[in-house]
């Protein structure tokens, strides 16, 4: 018999667009009603592109519509003003992070392919131009910048409970990795996650900043969805390698900021190729051209390509980015100061 558990896990496989988790899980489902052959569903959304409700509208009808004794399906939303404003207005003001000049999220599809050394060392290069940085590691369950950036200090609250940010190589930093010991996991689920990352953003005394850089953790789930929710984003980074199999995941992060009107500000290709030392040739490891022909995809610019270097990786393991070393020492530190100087060029003067 049709019942509200048959028509909850029908809308159960129904993805919200741009992101690999259903509606169900997100909390838009709010009520079913049934009665006889007839199935209501109100849903919630808070989103400015009619594109979103319209595909959800259209993939629920299809699943619902399939359900044996299913002869009607009425579908309404309660379509709600998100809070990331548009820049300009009033609302714009309110949802921005006090104090913070311009907010970058830095993405990937998948993990592995570098983003939190793409982070780390663009936000040293950003400080080393004279601008006031901030970092904050938006990863629960895997945060990494403790450790690349060498310290392991508590962050102190102040008058006002909120969190002191650590202060490591000019940067201000927080992370979940500086408020658990190294051993302990970060066990939470939706809403929790949610509230966390909400504290590690709203409650953080981050001062005045002309950049905060969000570490966002790979994929498109609860997190990815809080922040683009809940914070006035100024552009978005995407960091892929040149293999296939990272661009398809790219291709994923550009289709969720896209769908939450978030601009993408380019992409950059990391692990791009190896420079031998021995012969002075260039090896494309994990293939080549793959972070261009993406970027013209999406129709926006190559921003960086990143080489694996040892000393990259021997400077995360040690809490020391690359970018702290002169850019004419390192190819890979003079790439990543050419990619904060394009940066900062897109926004001087705003």
């Amino acid at each position: 018999m049709l019942d509200d558990s048959i028509v909850r896990a029908a809308l159960a496989t129904v993805k919200y667009p741009g992101f690999s988790r259903d509606i169900v899980s997100f909390g838009l489902v709010k009520t079913i009603q049934i009665e006889g052959g007839l199935v209501e569903v109100l849903m919630s959304f808070a989103t400015r592109d009619p594109k979103v409700p319209e595909q959800v509208y259209r993939d629920s009808r299809a699943v619902l519509e399939k359900l044996p004794g299913v002869q009607e399906v009425r579908i309404e939303f309660d379509l709600k003003e998100p809070p990331t404003a548009p820049r300009g207005g009033a609302e714009a003001i309110t949802s921005r992070i006090p104090g913070v000049r311009h907010v970058i999220a830095v993405a990937s599809g998948k993990g592995g392919v570098g983003k939190s050394t793409v982070s780390a060392n663009l936000a040293v290069a950003l400080a080393a131009n004279g601008r006031r940085v901030g970092l904050c590691d938006c990863d629960l369950y895997g945060p990494s910048m403790a450790l690349m950036f060498g310290t392991n200090e508590e962050p102190r609250a102040d008058q006002e409970d909120r969190i002191i940010p650590v202060q490591r190589h000019g940067i201000q930093l927080m992370s979940m990795g500086l408020l658990v010991q190294d051993d302990s996991a970060v066990i939470v689920r939706g809403p929790l996650a949610t509230r966390y990352i909400q504290q590690l953003l709203r409650q953080v005394a981050w001062g005045n900043l002309d950049y905060l850089i969000l570490d966002l953790p790979p994929g498109t789930g609860d997190i990815q969805l809080t922040i683009v929710q809940t914070v006035a984003l100024d552009g978005a980074l995407i960091v892929t390698t040149p293999q296939e199999v990272a661009l398809i995941d790219a291709r994923k992060a550009g289709t969720m900021f896209a769908k939450v009107n978030v601009p993408v500000l380019g992409i950059v290709e990391n692990m791009s190729y190896f420079l031998c030392p021995n012969d002075g040739n260039r090896y494309a490891i994990f293939g080549s051209g793959g972070g261009a022909g993406e970027a013209k995809r999406l129709g926006v610019p190559l921003l960086g390509e990143i080489p694996i270097d040892i000393a990259t990786r021997e400077g995360g393991d040690g809490g020391a980015p690359i970018a702290l070393t002169p850019p004419g020492d390192s190819l890979a530190s003079a790439a990543f100061h050419a990619l904060a100087a394009q940066i900062d060029a897109r926004f001087v003067g705003r």
